[in-house]
């Protein structure tokens, strides 16, 4: 009996070892196993973060543009892309009217990414020339701002004759005496009109081709998108060689701040 009860003592030895090998063999696996998952969870963790931050940064402080017509030359080119700084103006949460105040206001002589008033799709960039309560005219190609004529070395002008067009009528409403029969506004001529609160007046720098103000009127304030700060990126758009923006990259205007 005595040996039995040795033997089977033995037999339960070598099944608790079995059991502590098996749990010793187990025990990696589950690491292993957590292992993967805490990889997976830490890794959707910073893809989210990632995502938060794009997001912050593309709605609320940065956007990028790139110029698709030449309404702002020579100031700015087609295949110009520039960086936005979205933060001055205050940014729109998207798909609201509701804006978070930006750091600084609009300033005459600004260049300005914003929404325009005629067509909701389009994104423009065009140059604030006239503040709230300003009087402005044009005089043969000529801006006046507060009776005083303005100095624009930046404008891009032709011998293109001049014209007047209907569109420009919605200045009768602020013409200072109110609205005339005999107010024939041209490309060239028109004004003086006050700009009243709360809204500006956009011209483009290349005046004899640019859909801008004259035409479309003034903006409200909650259109202001941004302000343009440096041209990151430039090609010739208009060449007709394979692949123009390796080729016909203009490296000068690369890192330009625009002004």
């Amino acid at each position: 009996m005595a040996r039995k009860k040795g033997g089977s003592g033995k037999q339960a030895g070598e099944k608790k070892t079995k059991t502590a090998d098996t749990r010793a063999k187990e025990r990696p696996q589950a690491e292993k196993k957590g292992g993967r998952g805490g990889g997976l969870a830490e890794w959707m963790k910073s893809f989210g973060v990632a995502i938060v931050i794009f997001i912050i940064f593309r709605f609320f402080l940065i956007q990028t543009f790139v110029i698709t017509s030449g309404s702002m030359e020579n100031t700015l080119l087609v295949g110009d892309f520039l960086v936005v700084n979205k933060a001055a103006m205050g940014s729109r949460i998207p798909l609201t009217n509701v804006r978070i105040p930006g750091y600084a206001e609009p300033r005459r002589g600004d260049i300005l990414v914003f929404d325009p008033p005629h067509e909701d799709t389009l994104i423009l960039v065009k140059r604030l020339v006239g503040m709230p309560g300003d009087t402005v005219e044009m005089r043969d190609k000529a801006l006046y701002v507060n009776g005083r004529p303005q100095h624009e070395p930046y404008v891009v002008t032709t011998r293109q004759p001049d014209y007047s067009d209907r569109a420009m009528l919605w200045q009768q409403e602020y013409l200072p005496g109110g609205p005339r029969d005999d107010y024939r506004p041209s490309r060239d001529t028109w004004g003086p009109i006050v700009i009243p609160s709360d809204r500006y007046f956009m011209l483009g720098d290349n005046r004899d081709s640019s859909l801008d103000g004259r035409t479309w009127g003034l903006l409200e304030r909650w259109r202001l998108e941004g302000r343009v700060w440096a041209i990151y990126f430039s090609y010739n758009r208009g060449s007709f060689l394979p692949f123009p923006w390796i080729r016909e990259i203009r490296w000068s205007r690369i890192g330009d701040r625009v002004r």
